[in-house]
């Protein structure tokens, strides 16, 4: 199925794209499932960042409603207490994450494998870009296999750009106009040297997405067809 634009009318109104990229993750985990060996296993992880608002704003409006007493036959109210004014305040970014994480059964379900799905929130200023790619190279540094996924029509930034940028290394560029991209990265050790092993594909509205190569830590690469997937995500949303 040809790729759709799901950050501008007419569908962008109709459908939300949070809800087609929990439902892609899901059938991009699905189709991991049926391909692992059983030692391995693929779960979905979605955390918008701005529900971390949301947490505290609910933590404010709780703190002074009054507790039951304890136990179930009834007892002494505890007091509810609050943390002394903060004496040093900074500014955090809280990122999206839509992923599918693999991991080993083997090894305490150590995460070997991620595939991410990029939000418009991922992209939007130049501090939640750089956070972003920071949260990319720490996959790749403690040597799990990436795909990074971004059909986000809404900003235009490469986000392959910025990771290149980030780990400052001596790697080509794609152009900046691509900013519709689907990327593998396979971190790897060859020749007695660390490696970065990259598929950078642009994508575009209305054309297919590419089958990559998800490196599995400690084992080998399996080809995960986003197509499929999205095909599988669209027919389950009645796209």
């Amino acid at each position: 199925m040809p790729l759709l634009d799901h950050f501008h009318e007419p569908l962008v109104s109709r459908r939300a794209w949070e809800s087609f990229h929990a439902r892609w993750v899901n059938s991009i985990a699905d189709a991991l499932q049926a391909t692992l060996p059983r030692r391995y296993f693929a779960e979905i992880q979605v955390h918008l960042g701005r529900s971390v608002e949301a947490d505290v704003a609910e933590f404010e409006i709780t703190a002074n409603e009054e507790e039951p007493p304890n136990g179930s036959t009834g007892g002494v109210a505890v007091q509810t207490w609050a943390p002394p004014a903060p004496p040093v305040v900074f500014t955090a970014t809280f990122l999206d994450d839509i992923e599918v994480h693999v991991r080993d059964e083997r090894n305490d379900g150590r995460l070997v494998a991620v595939v991410e799905l990029v939000s418009p929130a991922n992209k939007d200023r130049p501090e939640t870009r750089s956070a972003f790619a920071a949260k990319c190279a720490a996959y790749l540094k403690r040597g799990v296999g990436l795909i990074a996924v971004d059909i986000v029509t809404s900003r235009n930034f490469n986000m392959h750009n910025e990771l290149v940028r980030l780990l400052d290394v001596a790697a080509p560029l794609m152009p900046e106009e691509e900013s519709l991209i689907a990327v593998a990265y396979r971190p790897t050790r060859r020749q007695q040297e660390n490696r970065v092993e990259a598929w950078p594909t642009p994508l575009s509205v209305g054309g297919t997405l590419p089958t990559l190569p998800l490196a599995i830590r400690g084992w080998r690469a399996i080809p995960v067809d986003l197509e499929a997937a999205y095909t599988d995500a669209r027919q389950r949303s009645r796209l």
